[in-house]
């Protein structure tokens, strides 16, 4: 089985080098019939994890679609919050992320002083995640709504160096994201130098609209493919999706 995102202890152990695939679930995207689709086909195609949140999420979809998710699938629910006011006890977890790409107190640790209170009084399970956003060829929503400037997408040092000081700084897992909608993914090339240089587990989304691109992540070091803007154009792409991180898997207990 992979390892467990809401296990930390065990996720700090990840040496199987098995891979693992989460579907993103956009609030302001997506009607209870979509959602309902994509619910179905996460189940019949072993999605590991559904994520739900967005840079801006501007509807009040959130929490029914938490809930239906719930009603509808046993897979693990994980806030995937763009602010405070993003955070619902019915998930069963959050990314808690503090974006170490950029230089925005508000998002390193100002939101974070405003959530401390209401995460401490919840049942979630706190996964405390180094974000870094890394430039795509275009400006994403994150970037615009950070106010911040994303790692050049050929700088795999810099993004290396700064996921090293996010694991230094006691932060449990690292997220690399090219952004929602993102003209070119993560490269393989910075996906393997940041994977080298730190031994907590890494997540990287952003781009991946291939089944080549999921594969080449995969490849270079990532843990954790996520998967979100793509399957509202094309639900078939999630098993694409779980037949290429299968056969990741099938190689390593081979």
């Amino acid at each position: 089985m992979p390892f467990s995102l809401l296990d930390l202890k065990q996720l700090k152990k990840n040496t199987t080098g098995r891979k693992s695939f989460a579907v993103l679930l956009d609030p302001d995207n997506l009607d209870e019939r979509g959602c309902l689709d994509i619910i179905q086909r996460c189940n019949a195609h072993t999605v590991d994890y559904i994520l739900v949140g967005g840079s801006l999420v501007t509807t009040s979809n959130q929490r029914s679609i938490i809930r239906l998710v719930k009603q509808h699938s046993t897979i693990p629910v994980i806030l995937f919050p763009s602010s405070s006011l993003h955070i619902d006890a019915e998930a069963d977890g959050i990314l808690l992320l503090s974006l170490i790409s950029g230089r925005n107190p508000d998002f390193l640790i100002g939101q974070h002083v405003i959530a401390a209170p209401l995460l401490k009084a919840s049942q979630l399970q706190i996964i405390p995640t180094g974000y870094i956003l890394v430039d795509s060829g275009r400006q994403t929503t994150a970037s615009y709504m950070s106010g911040t400037t994303p790692v050049p997408h050929d700088k795999p040092n810099i993004a290396a160096s700064t996921a090293l000081a996010g694991e230094l700084l006691g932060l449990h897992v690292i997220y690399l994201d090219a952004g929602s909608g993102a003209r070119v993914p993560v490269t393989p090339a910075m996906i393997e130098t940041v994977r080298k240089t730190i031994a907590v587990p890494l997540i990287v989304g952003g781009g991946i609209n291939t089944a080549h691109k999921a594969s080449s992540a995969l490849s270079a070091g990532a843990d954790i493919i996520v998967v979100g803007n793509h399957i509202e154009k094309d639900p078939d792409f999630i098993q694409e999706v779980a037949q290429v991180v299968r056969k990741h898997n099938q190689e390593v207990t081979v």
